[in-house]
């Protein structure tokens, strides 16, 4: 079973759907909801510096904020950070290779990816 904790709707479309095309449906294999809770690091802000007169904010990210346990057979989509932070869970799965529309609007993704 996969669960989607990203707090948005993933949906997965086929190899062969090209980007460019906005019909939303078009090619769509998969839809998952969000499932809560929505996982996220929490980021500690240490001190702005400024750099051409723009401030950048040197920032620590902390642990996952209620990523729930692994559970034997279930899969859990988090956002690329979550599972980059998350080294020892090969339950955490992330969205990979986007489709998109006319535009350029990300309305979806081809696959999921486990990080290594």
């Amino acid at each position: 079973m996969i669960v989607n904790n990203t707090g948005r709707t993933v949906r997965i479309y086929a190899e062969t759907r090209p980007d460019g095309v906005d019909d939303i449906d078009f090619g769509l294999l998969h839809t998952f909801d969000p499932d809560p809770p929505a996982v996220q690091l929490t980021p500690m802000p240490l001190v702005t510096l400024y750099e051409d007169d723009i401030p950048v904010e040197l920032v620590e990210f902390g642990h996952a904020q209620q990523l729930p346990a692994p559970r034997d057979g279930t899969k859990r989509i988090v956002p690329l950070e979550v599972a980059l932070a998350q080294p020892r869970r090969d339950d955490l799965l992330v969205t990979y290779r986007p489709v998109t529309t006319a535009d350029g609007t990300v309305i979806g993704f081809r696959e999921l990816a486990q990080p290594v």
